[in-house]
Formats: C-alpha cells, structure tokens, sequence
C-alpha cells in the first residue's frame, strides 16, 4: 500500500498522484480478489475492501483519462485456478456497485427514473434480497437436467465444480414442468454458522486447517477436487438471478423468483417487495438489526428493479448492472478493554498514540492494538485506559478506535497527557504551528527514527530487499551491524556477521546476498523515495526524477536552493506539487552533514540510474514546459495537467523563464501578464488542444 497517497483525500489529489494511486490500487485489489476468490483466504475484512474500490471508482471518476487497462472497475472476480477445468459463461457474471448510505440508495432511483424518463407519478417497484456472503455459482439446465456447475471465476470464466454441487440438498438435479430448452439459474452458495462451528471443532480436533469465517468455510469446501469432503460438510444455496434462458420465465423478478421455489430451488425467505426510498430505508435497518440473530452471514441488502423489461432497457456499465446495487451494513463495530496508550515514533519524529487493547475479534480478525491517530483525536474522543472502547475495522489496515462507551468508564479514570518529550531518545516534542502531529527533534539520535528510517529504506516501494524485515532490522540495529542505509549493502560477504543468528541458516544468508547484490542498481526516483525525507512520498519522488534526471543534478540543486534567493530554489518550488513546505524538508534533508555523507558513501557503491523518458518522439511537446491556469471549459484542470505529463510534458506551478506554454482560460490573470512580460508562448484552451491533437 501507498500509505501516504492513501491519506490523502480524492478531491486534493494531484493527476501524478492520482495515477500513481490507481496503479496501487489495481495491484492490491487484485491481490485481494486472488486471496479472496481462488484461495479462499481472504486477507482484509469486507468493509475495508469496499473502501478501496470506493476510492478506485472515485479517483476514476475524477480523472476519467487515467483509467488503466487493469482496473479493477473493469473485472469481476479472479482467474480461474489451475486446480478446476475452466467454462465459459454463456452470459458474464457480473459484480453490482456499492452503496453505503441513504443518499447513495436515493441516487441510484434517481439514475433509474432519469435512465427510463419516468415521470414522478410512475412507480418503480425494488425488489430487496439479503446479500449472503458466500460463493457464487452458475447452474447450467439443458432441457430440465442439470448439465454444468460453474463458480464466477473472473465473471467471463468460471470453475467446474460440476460433481461438487451435485451433493448440495438445495439443487435439484432435475427440473419438472415447463422449463426453458436451456436455463441457468445463478445463487450463492453458503455455510450457517452452526455447522461451521462444528466443522472448524472438527478440523481443530483432527489438527486440520480451521477456516476465518462461514464464506471461507464455504468456498473451501466446495472447491474441493474430491466431492466426497463436499458431501460431508453441510452446504446451502440461495438461487437469486438468471444468465442464459432460451425462453423467458417470467415478467417480473419477483414472479422469477416464485418459479424457482415451483421449480425446487430454495429462495432466501426474507426477500421483499419496496416500493420508494423509505420502505428500503425500513427494510435495510430492520435487516441489520437481524442479521447477527441469522444462522448465515449477510452483509448487506441487493436492490433490484423488478420488472424485467425495465431491467433490460437499463442494461450494463462496466462490469456491473444499472439495474441493482447493493446496499452495504456498516463496518462491525465491538467493545472491548483499553488496557494501555503507548507513543509509537515514526521515521519522521512524528508521535502516534497507539491502544493497546485486549483482544478481540473484528471481522474475523483478531485485534489487539488500534490507532488514536493523533492528540487532537485523543482529546476529541477522551478516550482514557481503562475505558470500554468501540473498535472497528472500516477502511483502515490498521484498526481504529471509534469512542469510549461512557456508562462503563470506571470511577478513578484520568485524562490521557500527551507528552512534550520523545519516549524513545528524551528529546523535546513539538507540534508546530498548522500541524496535527508533535513531532521528536532528536533527529538522528532518536533510535526509533533511525529504525523506522532503514525499514522504510528496504520496504516494498524502495530498495524492495526481500528477507529483510522490520524484525531483523531491529535485532541489527540493536546489535550494532547497522546503522545507516550503507550498512545494510556492507553486510554483503560477511557471512561471521550473520551465521548463527536465530532465523539466519545458509540458505538465508545467501538469499539475501543475492537480493543485496541484485539491489545494487536501482533507479532514481526509487532512491529519492528510500532516503525517507519527509513529505517526499512516491509521487514526489517521481516527479523529481522526472525533473532532474541525474542524482548529481537532483543533489546539486537541492544544496544550492539552500539559499531561499537563488535560482535553484525557484525552479524547486516552482515544480506543480512541490510548494515551500515540501522543499523547505528537502532542504533540511541535504542540509544534514550526516545525510551528505551517506550520499557520498552510496554514490561509490550503488548505480543510480539516471530517469530515462518515455518514447514522446511523436509528441510536439515532449520536454516542453508547461502552465495552466484560468478555467478550462473542455476538460478539468488536473485532467489536463495529466494529459501533458503523459505527452512528455513538465507541468509547472508558476510563469518563469524557462516556461515554453502557457495554457490559458477563462479567469487568467496574473501568470498571463508575467508571460507576456517573458515572452513566453500564451495559448488558449483550443489551441493547446490544436497542438497536442493535430
């Protein structure tokens, strides 16, 4: 994960940040769809999923042109595993959008009428279905026999688990009565929580694997390659739609769904009839109330139009109907112990109020610490130890503390006091001005600095030096075998250093060589992101390899906009996301004799390779440099600056002498002036359109 573009909300998001942003967050949704649909091993809880294809579909949204061929906005699903045969679905089965809240329900009736062009006097009955929270499945009948079963796979492709299903009670192997020449009939298949209470009792007892959660339980029993494991665990299904039907069953959803109970399939029974915003708001909260009182885990409710034709007419965007959503319970929240507020220091000094909690299951996980985020949030909160707590899960990795339940806030309780001073080295803690966090001034001197600073350097999006994690950076540095970032490549060879140390066999000392010596070479903006400078994250760090193009060049310039009056300074500021803040932190980086120093040390044992530029050839404004200001009328301000990076283009904040284009709109004002005064080329919206679309 990025974090620090994840913090950041989608509406301050840069167009540089933004793409990098998408493309984590295509590969981590990709990974957890992997996790969740072939492994059956998921690694987050549902809620915090949801955010993160929230925010894919909002930052898309927002800059339409960064859409990346992998999106997950663009897939269902995950590949077929290479364990089960692969079929095609005759029609694909799609995943449904997101909706958390009253307002996102109330849009999308808003979207259906506006769709049909109904008038307000025209009703639209909603049929709502709870949404189980198991495996989904195709059935396939050919003239009344069961032919094939077909999980979703990645919605195009499923797997045959064909001889599996067969020993479900729920399906009937055969059809009798009017049935279509060819029917597909498409459900959930589940586990109740009582038999998979037994199950894992009985996994637990024979020393076998114990599943998370009911869906687990589930998909894992159904994708066995022995049915008869199937056969022996207790499976359910609730059929719910339709793919291919050589005929049409019935007119309506509803009256689908009643054929299917003529028909010997089993329907979820708490499926009802809505008709307007408030009978769903009614049935969505009467449901939640319910659903930890249900022997099969929800976690939410499926909205569908329920007359077909009109379903029909609405069609598809992407990979999920205009015609249904599906409207999500909110993230499960427990109570549990404050046991401890302990100060975490981060690579950057800052002091982060952690809870230590006594543990508890959150959405299958078992949680044991949770963030307070900040001194504000603590006071806002008045969270104190020995406070009852409300835990939650939703849209963090790490989980959160959401209040204090007051009523069992014991008698001799005392407000938490943030301290002034670092609880790792005892330096003093300041919080300057605008900032929410206090941060410790010890700088190098503070161990917990310089450990979080050498995890940070060989984490995923840095040096990537795989084997090497936080554990044994802390028992090297502990020990004295590292302490700056060059250390770390010193340990190359030397095999004493490292032989016999718990964890350390032959095999791991030489993989790690390996790794090191493969780390050797590494590119710049990858560099600049590992040296850990605040405010520097991988969208900075990019653009300023993007910018300089050399370590020397990247270096020199930083020592000489030391100097807030030269030259080199104003080119560094004048870089579009990089304000006075940023560079004031760059420059207090370089400003750190001991940080020359470890540039020095690198420069003579690593290759930092200089930032190559895409093939612009055919683009007029390759290595141009460019500034927008005023109101673009065809595209949006940050749309546009993205389309220019990707043509080769520099996008600057500001006019200066080395500025070529100067794209203005509506509302122009001072920056037009300063390049008229330069002479600098001013273009308006459709002239730069001209230019970069001949």
């Amino acid at each position: 994960m990025n974090e620090s573009l994840r913090e950041i909300p989608v509406a301050d998001l840069m167009s540089w940040d933004a793409a990098i942003e998408l493309e984590f967050l295509a590969k981590e949704i990709a990974e957890h769809d992997l996790a969740y649909h072939q492994n059956d091993a998921p690694t987050i809880d549902d809620a915090t999923y949801d955010v993160l294809r929230q925010r894919n579909n909002e930052i898309e949204s927002r800059f339409p042109l960064l859409v990346r061929p992998d999106s997950p906005s663009k897939k269902v699903g995950a590949p077929v595993s290479v364990r089960f045969s692969k079929i095609t679905h005759a029609k694909p089965m799609l995943s449904l959008r997101n909706g958390f809240s009253e307002e996102d329900i109330t849009e999308f009736l808003t979207r259906v009428r506006r769709f049909l062009s109904l008038d307000d006097s025209e009703a639209v009955d909603i049929i709502g279905e709870p949404k189980i929270d198991g495996l989904s499945i195709s059935l396939r009948y050919e003239k009344g026999r069961l032919v094939h079963a077909a999980t979703r796979g990645d919605g195009r492709f499923g797997e045959d688990v064909t001889a599996n299903i067969q020993t479900l009670k729920d399906i009937p192997p055969e059809i009798i009565g009017d049935v279509p020449a060819v029917l597909e009939v498409r459900g959930e298949v589940y586990m109740g929580k009582a038999h998979f209470d037994v199950l894992n009792g009985r996994q637990e007892a024979n020393d076998e694997r114990v599943f998370a959660n009911p869906r687990n339980a589930a998909a894992g029993s159904l994708r066995q390659k022995d049915p008869s494991i199937t056969a022996s665990r207790p499976l359910g299904m609730f059929a719910y739609s339709w793919g291919e039907v050589s005929t049409p069953v019935a007119v309506t959803h509803s009256g689908y769904l009643d054929q299917l109970v003529a028909w010997g399939f089993s329907v979820n029974p708490l499926t009802e009839s809505l008709s307007d915003i408030s009978s769903i708001m009614s049935f969505y909260n009467s449901l939640n109330e319910r659903r930890a009182g249900l022997d099969y885990d929800i976690d939410g409710i499926v909205y569908k139009v329920d007359r077909i034709d009109w379903q029909e007419r609405l069609g598809q965007v992407s990979r999920a109907p205009r015609w249904a959503i599906a409207h999500k319970f909110p993230a499960e929240k427990v109570q549990t112990l404050l046991k401890e507020i302990r100060i975490q220091v981060g690579r950057t000094g800052s002091l982060t109020p952690v809870a230590e909690l006594e543990p508890v299951t959150v959405g299958g996980v078992v949680v044991s610490r949770a963030t307070l985020h900040n001194e504000d949030e603590i006071i806002r909160k008045d969270v104190r130890v020995g406070d009852t707590v409300i835990v939650q899960r939703a849209g963090d990795v790490i989980p959160q503390v959401v209040s204090a339940v007051m009523e069992k806030r014991p008698d001799q309780s005392v407000k938490f006091d943030f301290p002034v001073s670092c609880p790792e080295c005892g330096s003093y803690a300041i919080r300057e001005e605008g900032e929410v966090a206090r941060r410790c001034t010890g700088g190098l001197i503070c161990p917990a600095q310089a450990v979080e600073r050498l995890k940070h350097f060989v984490s995923r999006n840095a040096f990537d030096i795989e084997g090497l994690g936080g554990r044994s950076i802390e028992d090297f540095w502990n020990d004295g075998l590292i302490k700056t970032p060059v250390d770390i490549f010193r340990l190359i060879g030397n095999r004493k250093a490292l032989e016999g140390r718990e964890g350390w066999g032959a095999k791991s000392i030489d993989n790690l060589f390996s790794v090191l010596d493969e780390k050797l070479n590494i590119t710049l903006d990858r560099f600049i992101y590992a040296l850990g400078i605040r405010q520097v994250g991988q969208a900075t760090a990019r653009l300023m390899a993007k910018q300089f193009g050399t370590l020397d060049h990247w270096r020199n310039t930083m020592l000489a906009a030391c100097d807030v009056e030269s030259e080199a300074y104003q080119d560094l500021v004048n870089i579009d996301g990089i304000g006075p803040s940023a560079a004031k932190d760059l420059i207090e980086f370089v400003a750190e004799p001991h940080n020359i120093q470890v540039l020095d040390e690198f420069s003579e044992i690593l290759n930092v390779e200089d930032y190559v530029e895409p093939d612009q050839s055919s683009s007029p404004v390759a290595g141009k440099t460019v500034v927008f200001t005023g109101t673009l009328e065809t595209v949006g301000r940050n749309e546009a600056k993205a389309r220019a990076e990707t043509l080769g283009a520099k996008v600057a904040g500001s006019v200066s002498k080395k500025t070529d284009y100067v794209i203005a709109g509506p509302g122009a004002g001072s920056k037009v002036k300063k390049a008229a005064d330069l002479g600098v080329a001013i273009l308006t919206e459709q002239e730069w359109l001209n230019l970069i679309e001949p």
